[in-house]
C-alpha cells in the first residue's frame, strides 16, 4: 500500500461521498444480515430463504436497464438523491413493520422487493456519477477500487454488529439503525459541488437506448465478454452466501452472531481484495483469471470445513477472490465504455451482478433443500473453477493484445 492508494480522496467530492456511503453501507449490511436471519429462523426452509433474496434483487433485473438509460438521460445526482430518499423511506418502514406490527415473512419480502426496484435505478446513477466526483479523470480507476473498499469495510463491520443486535435487541433495532444511516449519505451529497449538469437533447425513445446499450455491447466483445462471465458467475456461484445461516446453525452449530460473523469474514477478504486492487492498475484481466480462482478455491473449501476457525479462514479467501472478481470487471467496464453508453453499460453489469443472483439465490435454494448446503456450496466453488477455466484463454488473449 502507498499513497496512490488513495489518491482519489484529493478529490474534494469523492472524499464527502466516500465518508456519507460508508456509514449508510453499514446500515445497509445490518438489514440485509437481519432480515436473512429472521427469514430463515422463522420458516427454516432453505427454499424461503433462496426466495426472499430473489424477491429482494429480481427487481434490479427486471428494471436495471431502465435505470442505466434513466442515468444517460437525466441528471444522474438527482437520481441517486431521489434513490436515496427512497431507500431511508424504505428502512423506515421496514423499521415500523418489525417493531410495532404482529408480521410475517411475506411483509419482509414484499418491502425487500420495493428496496429492489429502487437499487435498479440507484445503482447505475450511483456508479457513473463516480466519473464526476473525481478531479483527474485517471483516478477513476482507483475510485472505483476504493468504492469496493467502502463496500467490503461495511460487510466487515455490519453483519458482525447486526449479529450482535439481533442476540441482544432484536431485528427491529438493526432496521432502525439502518434508517437513520441514510442521514449521513444524504448530507454528503447534498454538501458536494458537482460540475453544473447541461441536459442532453434526445432524439429517440428508450427503447431505442435501450437496443443502442445492446449492440454496442455486441460491436465491442472486449466488454461483451466481461458480461456473461460475471452473468454465470452471478448465477451460479456468487449467491453462495444464501446459504450461510443454514450453515451457521446447522453445520457450525452457532447463532445470529456466529452467522454474522461468517459475513463479516467474507467482507475481511473483500476488504484485503480492495485495498490491493486500489494500489495496481496493470494487468487486470490476468488478475481476474487468478482471483475467480481462488474465489472458486474458497467456497469449495468453506464447504468442506466444520470448525470455525477454517469456516472463517476459507470465508476470508472467497471474499478476497469474490470481490476482485466484481470490482475488476466494473473497472473494465468504466474505464473501457465510451462515455454516452457508460450508463446503459452499467446497466447491464447492475443486469448481471443484481439481477441475476436472485435467480442464482433461488435455484441454490431449491438445490440445497433436496441435497443440503454443503453440498450445494462444494457444487458452486467446482463451477467457479470449471468457468474460468472456460474464460481464462480469452482474457489472456486480450491481455497480450493490450
Amino acid at each position: 500500500m502507498n499513497i496512490n492508494t488513495f489518491r482519489a480522496f484529493q478529490s474534494r467530492n469523492y472524499s464527502l461521498f466516500f465518508a456519507g456511503q460508508s456509514v449508510s453501507l453499514m446500515g445497509t449490511w445490518m438489514q440485509r444480515t437481519a432480515v436473512y436471519w429472521v427469514i430463515y429462523v422463522q420458516t427454516n426452509s432453505a427454499f424461503i430463504l433462496g426466495l426472499s433474496v430473489f424477491a429482494s434483487q429480481f427487481p434490479s433485473f427486471l428494471f436495471s436497464l431502465l435505470g442505466g438509460t434513466i442515468a444517460d438521460r437525466y441528471d444522474r445526482f438527482k437520481v441517486l438523491l431521489f434513490t436515496q430518499i427512497a431507500s431511508m423511506i424504505q428502512a423506515i418502514a421496514m423499521t415500523l413493520v418489525v417493531m410495532f406490527t404482529d408480521y410475517s415473512v411475506v411483509e419482509l419480502i414484499c418491502l425487500s422487493v420495493l428496496l429492489g426496484i429502487v437499487n435498479a435505478f440507484d445503482v447505475p446513477a450511483r456508479q457513473s456519477l463516480v466519473h464526476y466526483m473525481v478531479s483527474k479523470k485517471e483516478d477513476v480507476g482507483n475510485a472505483i477500487a476504493l468504492n469496493s473498499t467502502m463496500v467490503n469495510l461495511a460487510r466487515l463491520i455490519g453483519p458482525a454488529l447486526a449479529g450482535f443486535i439481533l442476540e441482544t435487541f432484536g431485528a427491529g433495532i438493526c432496521f432502525m439503525l439502518n434508517s437513520l444511516s441514510f442521514i449521513a449519505v444524504i448530507i454528503s451529497l447534498l454538501a458536494m459541488k458537482l460540475p453544473a449538469y447541461i441536459p442532453q437533447a434526445h432524439t429517440q425513445k428508450m427503447l431505442a437506448d435501450l437496443k443502442d446499450g445492446l449492440r454496442y455491447l455486441k460491436s465491442t466483445p472486449s466488454l461483451g465478454i466481461l458480461i456473461l462471465l460475471l452473468s454465470l458467475m452471478s448465477l451460479l456461484v456468487l449467491p453462495y452466501t444464501t446459504l450461510f445461516p443454514i450453515i451457521a446453525k446447522e453445520a457450525l452449530g452457532g447463532d445470529a452472531t456466529i452467522y454474522g460473523y461468517l459475513n463479516s469474514f467474507v467482507g475481511l477478504g473483500a476488504l484485503s481484495g480492495a485495498i490491493l486492487l486500489a494500489s495496481t492498475s496493470n494487468n487486470l484481466r490476468k488478475l481476474l483469471i487468478i482471483a475467480t480462482a481462488l474465489f472458486g478455491l474458497g467456497v469449495t473449501l468453506f464447504s468442506l470445513s466444520h470448525t470455525l476457525i477454517f469456516s472463517f479462514l476459507f470465508c476470508t479467501l472467497a471474499g478476497f477472490g469474490m470481490m476482485m472478481h466484481v470490482t475488476i470487471i466494473n473497472t473494465l467496464l468504466q474505464t473501457t465504455a465510451s462515455s454516452e453508453m457508460r450508463g446503459r453499460v452499467i446497466s447491464y453489469f447492475a443486469m448481471a451482478f443484481f439481477g441475476m443472483q436472485p435467480l442464482g439465490a433461488l435455484l441454490i435454494g431449491t438445490i440445497s433443500h433436496y441435497v443440503g448446503a454443503a453440498e450445494t456450496l462444494f457444487f458452486e466453488g467446482c463451477i467457479a473453477l470449471i468457468i474460468i477455466a472456460l474464460f481464462a484463454p480469452y482474457l489472456w488473449r486480450v491481455t497480450n493484445i493490450k
